[in-house]
């Protein structure tokens, strides 16, 4: 994985990362699940587009318009894995900001907010940054059960 000069970021990667921070801690403190699996993959989201501000190099268009997970796989293939992951979701997203009950699960919800929190991490590190505290290690210090799911 390249790691990145953390001094030298654009002010762009930092700004995503702050989004993505805030809707992570939006996703941990919704109580409705449709916002917490929503909130969750606008953090990753907005974690990819951190890494696409500082890695990614403006290119002329040619043909279709790419969206943030392929252009994720293209940018940083050492990712791929999750930008699968995070497209796999991206209608499930749309029908829980709709407004859909039935979209999601409440456990879904719960992985996808676990695994939005490790993907934040993972791009944390491949920008060179101290990644933040795993929310699984927040909510054990807590006292409140967690469980390992989604991609390593």
């Amino acid at each position: 994985m390249m790691t990145m000069n953390p001094h030298l970021l654009p002010a762009t990667t930092h700004s995503y990362l702050s989004l993505a921070a805030e809707s992570l801690q939006e996703a941990i403190t919704a109580r409705d699940v449709p916002t917490r699996y929503a909130c969750a993959h606008v953090a990753a989201l907005r974690a990819a587009a951190a890494l696409l501000a500082a890695r990614a190099q403006p290119a002329p268009r040619r043909g279709r318009q790419k969206n943030a997970w392929v252009l994720l796989a293209e940018i940083a293939p050492e990712l791929s894995e999750w930008a699968r992951f995070f497209a796999a979701g991206a209608a499930k997203r749309a029908a829980a900001e709709a407004g859909s009950t039935r979209a999601v699960t409440e456990r879904e919800a719960d992985d996808l907010v676990r695994d939005a929190d490790r993907f934040l991490a993972v791009v944390e590190s491949a920008l060179g940054l101290v990644p933040h505290a795993h929310l699984d290690r927040r909510l054990a210090a807590a006292g409140h059960p967690t469980g390992q799911t989604g991609v390593a």
